[in-house]
């Protein structure tokens, strides 16, 4: 049985879905799940977790997530990336420095309309769906924090590189239009790459191709305890790691508050447990049963 963490670098025009269909058959183990999905035109990280491990995708879901995105200024597209239909195109006479100044508002907690290319859905419909029918229906503003945001290079008279740290829920492609409204130029995506996911960098991740041509692709994974590793450890006695494994609240005098990698004495990752008021309590277990 394969269990673990494998960090993928996605190629373009596969879907997050797609690449966890792929490693489904090359690793024989249907519990696969991702965290954090990418469009088909973005590449990069994409953490992939594997057998015990999706017990944790809850948890990688929920951290913020870093970009490096191609701003092309004077086009406007039905779907906000180059990939759909363009509406407008306007002249380009934006400044590097005119550029970094529209982003200033866009820094920190902001509201965001989703666009109608997404998954999301509303009276029980993909918006996407309705996009693709001609039909566009009215957004609530979703609040996203955007904890940096940076031109990185200019390319050309009208394609800027941006770099991007977000909440999850952020739509890149949607700051890449709004940031062209706010210039009065208009604005589309024409690039994705994610470089940092679930505390995951690129430099970890391995392109698909490799893993799916690799001899034994299950000796690239690892272990489900490197996600929170951030996290001290404890290691449990035998009578102690009974009752964590039968679900039990156990005394715990030993540790100060806080939250806990707990093993075996053989080193056996039990599971994410938190200390508090001298008692060990399992937030989330990663045993087989």
């Amino acid at each position: 049985m394969a269990d673990g963490i494998i960090i993928i670098d996605k190629p373009a025009d596969w879907t997050s879905m797609d690449v966890c269909a792929r490693l489904r058959r090359c690793l024989s183990e249907r519990r696969i799940g991702h965290a954090g999905t990418l469009d088909p035109m973005a590449t990069g990280v994409l953490p992939v977790f594997v057998g015990r491990a999706t017990r944790a995708v809850e948890f990688a879901s929920e951290g913020e997530k870093e970009y490096l995105a191609g701003l092309r200024l004077g086009q406007v597209t039905d779907t906000q990336d180059t990939s759909g239909r363009v509406l407008e195109e306007h002249p380009v006479s934006v400044t590097r420095e005119e550029l970094e100044a529209a982003l200033t508002p866009f820094r920190g907690p902001i509201q965001q309309v989703p666009p109608m290319y997404s998954a999301i859905k509303i009276n029980g419909k993909k918006l996407y769906e309705l996009a693709r029918k001609g039909k566009e229906v009215e957004r609530k503003p979703r609040p996203v924090t955007i904890h940096s945001l940076t031109v990185e290079q200019q390319l050309s008279e009208t394609d800027y590189l941006i770099r991007v740290r977000c909440s999850k829920g952020t739509y890149v492609r949607t700051l890449c239009h709004d940031i062209g409204a706010a210039l009065g130029c208009g604005g589309t995506m024409f690039s994705l790459r994610r470089t940092m996911a679930a505390g995951f960098s690129l430099e970890q991740a391995i392109p698909l191709e490799e893993v799916l041509q690799h001899p034994d692709p299950a000796s690239l994974l690892l272990g489900v305890d490197s996600y929170f590793s951030g996290r001290p450890s404890l290691v449990l006695t035998p009578q102690r790691e009974k009752k964590v494994r039968n679900g039990m609240t156990i005394p715990f005098p030993d540790a100060p508050d806080g939250e806990y990698r707990v093993y075996s004495e053989g080193r056996e990752f039990l599971a994410l447990s938190r200390v508090s008021g001298g008692k060990l309590t399992t937030i989330k277990s990663f045993f087989e049963v």
